[in-house]
């Protein structure tokens, strides 16, 4: 069929008679601009074609689907949208705007709780989402960043005020909330995480115009309340480590502890490379090349790949290892797949309250191992820029912008020596 159609009008038999290969359908006379497309379901629809006075592009938009709207009807409403045109307006864009007015609105009416504004942050933001073809857009973290903020948000956000109207949430009530836990259960990193993200979380759904334009996020002034009243939101900056008699005692100790052979394996590997007991857990078989020595960490907290140079001894530890553990070399007995970090501290936890810890250090920590190895490298003689590179510090300033310099031959060498110097203590 014609797209001219000879310059005759539409008529509802036409337009009836469509199929999906046939060209778009226009109007004549005073009802230029009307047009008519059919899809590949067969359906029929109106639209308006013309230049938009505004952005001065050709644009569409849709009237209505026939037969639910006649061409009667289309007409009618095609002469509305011509006067809208006339008058300097673009009719698409006037009701876009009326669209998302009445969006306000009906928000505005609709009771929106605590508990639903973290819903809307966690899965419009926060977490892996499925499209509407199958594909999954990823989230704003990571797998295991995603589990962590829900957790961190349901545990208290949404346990204690999650049934509240989220208009109606005092920041005095968020303090409270996190005075409890930074305070009452002396846990200040998780009050401050779980303020963050509540804060975050309003912060989404105002972008989304959930609320009015005077709505005040309540958690930002929680947040300067909580400054004035001098509550520390964030852990004391660690500085334990374990001086040379206390790592000897240490490494004869460990052998014959309570802790259990994996996560014995992973303290070693600690202090054999210096990296933290997290990027450990995290590893699989397929980041080891045992036949160079390397550990390649493709993920770590400054965002930047870098290699791990495997002194002799981690290295024997590993072949032993390939040979009873699966995908991963420090797995988790009960699923089998890589540990999760946070069951070392929570293992230590229980241990220091049965009594199973070692008495002569009294309340280290698995990090305090990573500090120890960079203390005991600058006790042995290491230069300082190895010793920085071997826990994977980043360079700051200029010499980060000009030395890119990885020091991974100087690396091994002072591994193996730190390494050496280990077994020397035990002899």
């Amino acid at each position: 069929m014609s797209a001219a159609q000879d310059n005759k009008p539409l008529t509802p038999l036409a337009i009836k008679a469509m199929k999906p290969e046939d060209k778009d359908l226009s109007d004549t006379a005073d009802n230029r601009g009307l047009r008519v497309t059919c899809g590949k379901t067969g359906k029929k629809t109106f639209f308006y074609r013309y230049k938009s006075p505004v952005t001065k592009k050709l644009t569409q938009i849709k009237i209505g689907v026939f037969p639910d709207t006649t061409l009667a009807q289309a007409r009618t409403e095609l002469h509305e949208l011509k006067k809208m045109r006339d008058e300097g307006k673009c009719p698409k864009l006037e009701k876009e705007a009326l669209l998302e007015e009445q969006a306000k609105e009906q928000a505005e009416q609709t009771i929106f709780t605590v508990k639903d504004v973290i819903d809307l942050y966690l899965t419009q933001y926060i977490e892996d989402r499925r499209l509407e073809d199958g594909s999954i857009s990823p989230g704003a973290r990571k797998p295991k960043g995603q589990d962590e903020v829900r957790r961190t948000l349901y545990s208290d956000p949404v346990k204690i005020l999650g049934d509240k109207p989220a208009t109606e949430v005092s920041a005095r009530e968020i303090t409270e909330m996190i005075q409890k836990i930074a305070l009452d259960r002396d846990a200040p990193v998780q009050a401050g995480n779980a303020l963050r993200e509540l804060s975050t979380a309003f912060e989404f759904a105002m972008s989304k115009h959930i609320f009015s334009e005077r709505f005040v996020n309540p958690a930002l002034q929680a947040k300067s309340s909580l400054k004035f009243l001098k509550v520390r939101l964030t852990s004391k900056r660690g500085d334990t480590y374990l001086e040379e008699n206390e790592l000897q005692t240490f490494l004869h100790w460990l052998p014959g502890s309570a802790f259990g052979s994996t996560h014995k394996d992973i303290y070693r590997m600690t202090l054999w490379t210096g990296c933290r007991t997290g990027e450990i857990c995290a590893s699989s078989w397929s980041d080891f090349d045992l036949e160079k020595g390397i550990l390649r960490l493709q993920e770590t907290k400054t965002g930047v790949k870098r290699n791990v140079q495997l002194p002799r001894q981690a290295i024997e530890l590993l072949n032993t290892l390939k040979l009873s553990t699966g995908d991963y070399p420090f797995p988790s007995q009960r699923t089998g797949k890589a540990l999760d970090q946070k069951y070392l501290s929570m293992r230590c936890w229980l241990m220091r309250k049965r009594g199973l810890m070692l008495e002569e250090i009294p309340n280290w920590t698995p990090h305090d191992l990573r500090r120890t190895v960079r203390t005991g490298l600058s006790r042995i003689g290491c230069p300082s820029e190895v010793a920085e590179a071997i826990l994977g510090h980043a360079k700051k300033g200029i010499v980060g912008t000009y030395d890119l310099h990885r020091y991974e031959p100087e690396c091994r060498e002072w591994l193996q020596r730190w390494a050496d110097y280990m077994d020397d203590l035990i002899k």
